[in-house]
C-alpha cells in the first residue's frame, strides 16, 4: 500500500499546481511538457512512505537483505507459524534462530546439544533464541518470555526474563531448564511446542518431540524378568541305579542279619551269668 506523507503533502500540492499552470498555459513545447510530467512524477515516488504493514522502505529492504539471508530454516518456519497465530514480525528485531539445547549427564561428563527430538533421559532442556537487533531497538531491556508445551497444549514450562539488547546479532538463553529425568509431571510421549514472546509479542512457535525414557522400559523390563526367574518347581522321584540299589540292599540285608545273631546269643549269655 502506498501513502503520502503528510508533512510532503503542501509542498507537492504547490507544485502541482506550478507544473498543471505550465501545461494549460500552452507556452511549452511537448518535450518541457514531458519534464515537467517527470518532475512532478519524481516528487511523487520521493514523497511515498514505505511499503507494507511493515512501513519498510525500498531502502531498508536492501540493507535488510543480507540479515533475513542469515535467518534459518528452523526460524523462518517459527516464524510463520507464529504469524499464523497472530504474531508481528518487527523488522528491526529479527528472530535469527531459536531452538532447545538438551543436557545429559553420563560417567564422562555433561553433554549438551541442540535438538528437536528429546528424551526423558535427558536431564533437561534449555530454550534459546537468536536475534538481529537493529540500532533502533538497540540500548534499551526486553521481555523475553518462554513457554513449553505439552502435546495437550497445557504449560509445562514458563520462563520469563529482561535482557539488554546491543546492537547486531545477539543469542539469549533461558536462566532455568525443563527437568526431564524422573519428571513425574511429564507423562506420555508426542509433540511439544516451543513458543518465544518478546515484549509480549508472539515472535516464534517451533515444535518438537518428546520420546519416553529407554532406561525407565529396561529397569522395567529387568524387574519382570527377575520375578519370572523364580519359579516353584514339584521335584519327581528319581530313579535310583542299578548297582546303588544293589549296594542298599545288600546293606540292608547285612544289618538285619547282625540284628537276628545278636538276639539269639543274648538268651545263652543270660544263662551263664546265672550259673555263675
Amino acid at each position: 500500500m502506498i501513502r503520502l506523507k503528510r508533512r510532503n503533502t503542501a509542498w507537492l500540492t504547490a507544485l502541482g499546481m506550478v507544473i498543471a499552470f505550465a501545461l494549460l498555459a500552452g507556452a511549452s513545447t511537448p518535450p518541457v511538457q514531458a519534464l515537467l510530467l517527470g518532475i512532478f512524477a519524481i516528487a511523487m515516488v520521493a514523497s511515498t512512505v514505505e511499503l507494507g504493514p511493515e512501513r519498510e522502505t525500498i531502502i531498508d529492504a536492501i540493507r535488510r537483505a543480507p540479515i533475513r539471508q542469515r535467518i534459518s530454516p528452523q526460524a523462518k518456519e517459527a516464524i510463520e507459524r507464529a504469524k499464523a497465530l497472530g504474531g508481528y514480525v518487527n523488522n528491526n528485531l529479527m528472530t535469527l534462530d531459536l531452538g532447545l539445547i538438551a543436557i545429559q549427564s553420563s560417567y564422562e561428563g555433561m553433554a549438551m546439544r541442540r535438538t528437536r527430538s528429546v528424551s526423558k533421559d535427558d536431564d533437561g532442556v534449555r530454550p534459546f533464541i537468536t536475534v538481529y537487533v537493529d540500532p533502533a531497538e538497540a540500548e534499551r531491556t526486553a521481555r523475553i518470555r518462554f513457554e513449553i508445551c505439552n502435546q495437550f497444549g497445557e504449560e509445562m514450562y514458563i520462563h520469563e526474563m529482561r535482557s539488554f539488547l546491543r546492537e547486531g546479532e545477539m543469542s539469549i538463553m533461558a536462566d532455568h531448564h525443563l527437568p526431564l529425568a524422573g519428571n513425574s509431571d511429564i507423562q506420555g510421549a508426542g509433540d511439544w511446542d516451543l513458543r518465544v514472546y518478546i515484549d509480549g509479542n508472539l515472535a516464534a512457535i517451533q515444535n518438537f518431540s518428546l520420546a519416553p525414557s529407554i532406561n525407565e522400559r529396561n529397569r522395567r523390563l529387568s524387574s519382570e524378568y527377575d520375578a519370572s526367574n523364580y519359579q516353584v518347581i514339584d521335584e519327581e522321584p528319581e530313579e535310583v541305579p542299578l548297582r546303588l540299589q544293589e549296594l542298599l540292599q545288600n546293606d540292608g540285608s547285612q544289618r538285619s542279619a547282625q540284628t537276628s545273631r545278636e538276639r539269639t546269643t543274648s538268651p545263652a549269655s543270660s544263662r551263664t551269668r546265672r550259673r555263675r
